[in-house]
Parts: structure tokens; sequence; C-alpha cells
């Protein structure tokens, strides 16, 4: 859990600010590295966000002193260090919550799934969701705030602005310029400097068996591609974000033909070097209203990010890519199912 204070009245926050309301003096990070167990409260009785009863409410506190309450679906000794363990491997997905802050999310959940070498020379394609020219409270698009704080991620683990890349394209007759302005992603990338590209307008390459795929050249050439979908009930947006790397022609001739399960087989080819980090804080029903769901997931398969995410807000029907995924066999890191499960839908 993220802490900050202020050096000079040494008042401490859980939420990101600027300065001291008090003293007007910067802040300085006091997260801790460790938390132990100081108390441990059992509850029985299920509510509409709670409905998996019974379960645990962890007073939590770190080597600076900071204490804080969390749930947990393990009932926890007193004195025992709370280190949730990482899950590794290409099926392997990390959940983790929103507090105040989506940074701290991301680099918690990055790290239980084992994080992501990069430095200076690595070349980045961020991919967000850029699906709908809306703002960003109706959650069709990834969020800007979500965006940023994947961006602040990358240049604190190395990577040079001029080397990130960010790139999106429309499958329907809305300009993604226009999508990319009424969102407020652009107005993001022009604060760091970045030209984002309209990857319908750059080249593309024929790849898989025979040529049957044209991908983005710019997805193949980055050594690192971040997928940054927007989750939604009820969908796989994990997965067909990623489809926006395909030509778009070549995309709606393969899924007339055969179908988006077969395409995504596509992304064999960057699997390696692809890592989906999603924006999970608001989310969209069935009906387009938006819920709180508070989570981030992370995983190297963004078919079992979608798949989890259903399984998480308890979809009433699962999206045709992954309804054959069995959750039980997904390797989970982070928090449970269990504790951030709650019915978003009721009908």
């Amino acid at each position: 859990m993220a802490f900050y204070q202020c050096e000079k009245c040494k008042l401490t926050w859980q939420y990101p600010i600027d300065i001291c309301p008090y003293c007007f003096e910067g802040l300085k990070d006091k997260t801790g590295k460790e938390a132990r167990v100081i108390s441990v409260s059992k509850v029985t009785l299920s509510t509409l966000f709670h409905p998996n009863a019974p379960y645990c409410i962890l007073l939590l506190r770190d080597e600076n002193g900071n204490t804080w309450a969390q749930k947990s679906s393990k009932e926890l000794e007193v004195g025992s260090v709370y280190a949730p363990e990482p899950a590794l491997g290409q099926d392997a997905v990390a959940i983790w919550k929103i507090k105040y802050e989506p940074l701290e999310a991301i680099k918690k959940a990055v790290a239980l799934i084992g994080g992501v070498k990069l430095d200076q020379s690595s070349k980045v394609l961020i991919l967000p969701t850029a699906s709908a020219p809306t703002h960003y409270y109706f959650r069709d698009n990834t969020s800007p705030e979500f965006f940023e704080a994947a961006l602040k991620f990358l240049l604190e683990s190395g990577v040079k602005v001029e080397n990130i890349n960010v790139g999106a394209q429309s499958f329907d007759e809305m300009p993604i310029g226009a999508i990319a302005q009424k969102s407020g992603l652009l107005k993001i990338c022009q604060k760091y400097g970045i030209m984002p590209a309209d990857l319908a307008a750059l080249p593309f390459e024929k790849v898989g068996h025979g040529g049957k795929y044209e991908m983005s050249k710019t997805a193949l050439e980055a050594d690192f591609i971040l997928n940054l979908p927007i989750l939604k009930m009820g969908q796989a947006q994990a997965t067909q974000n990623l489809f926006r790397v395909l030509k778009k022609e070549n995309y709606l001739g393969l899924k007339y033909l055969e179908s988006e399960t077969a395409i995504a087989e596509s992304f064999l080819e960057l699997k390696d070097k692809i890592i989906t980090i999603a924006d999970g804080e608001n989310t969209q029903r069935s009906n387009k209203l938006t819920a709180f769901t508070g989570v981030v997931l992370a995983g190297r398969s963004a078919m079992n990010v979608d798949r989890v995410f259903n399984e998480i807000t308890k979809a009433n029907r699962l999206p045709e890519l992954v309804k054959d995924i069995k959750v039980e066999n997904i390797p989970l890191a982070g928090r449970s199912i269990l504790e951030t499960q709650y019915q978003a839908e009721f009908f």
C-alpha cells in the first residue's frame, strides 16, 4: 500500500497529493516493503459487494508504521507476513485492487506475474482501447488516468519516451483521430510529447501460414507490446484489442470466414513480447451503464485476462472467445477471485 508523508509536519496520506495541505511542503513516498498482520476480523454476513462470506478483514502494518485494512479470503495468523505469491508462466493472471492510484496497482500486478525486462533501448508499442468517440466516463475506451499511469510505469522502468509508440486504428467509419481526441487519450500523448499513430496508415506485413495474417509492421518491430484494454462485462475486450494490429480488411475477412477464436492464433507470432495490463476500475455492463469493479488485471494471455474478469463480475454470459477456458486452470496471483467478485449485472 502506497503512503505519502510530509517531511515537515510528518502527516501521512494514503492517496497521492502534490503538497501537504497544512505545510505546503512536498511529500515523500513512505511505502513499506513488508506488511505484517496485526489483527484479523472474520465476517460471516454477505453483502452486495461482498457476496462470498465468510471472509476476513486483515489489519496490516508495514515497517514504517503505516496501517491499513484489507479483505482476504484466507484467515492469516497475527504476526505473519502478508506477501502474495507470484504466478509465473504464459497462462498466469494477476489481480490487484486499485485503492487510489492506478500506477501503484499496475506495478504490483506486473510484479506478480514476474515483471518485465525493459531498458533505454526497448522499443514499446502501446495499444489502448480506442473504439468510440465518447468521453472517458462512458468507459468505451481506456481511461486517460489509466493510460497515463501505464506511461509512467514504462518511463520508471527505464524506457525512453522517444522509444514509445502509441497505436490504434478504427474498424468502422469513425476516424481514429476523432476517437483519440474525444476520449482524452490524445491529450495524454501530447502531455508526454508522443505522436499517436493510426496503424491503418502504416505498413503491414504478411505473417503466419502462407501469409494468412497481415500484421502491423510497427507491432512486429517492437521489442515489447503493451496491450492496454478497458474491460467490459460479458465481452473479451483484452483479446479483441489485440486484433487492432491486423489490417482492417484482413481482420474482417478472417472474421467472416472463420472466427475470432481462430484469429487469436495469429498472435502466436507476438506472444513472447505481449503483456496485457487491463483497466478494470470502472467498467461497462451489457446495458452500457458503468459499474465500479476496482481492479487491475495483468497477464501474458489476453484470453485468460478476459476469462478471469468475466468470472470476477459474474457476467450473465461468457463471450465466445473465452467460453471454453476453465477458470480453475488459470494460475492466479495477488487477490483471489473470491475476494474481488460480486454480482455486477442483475439482468
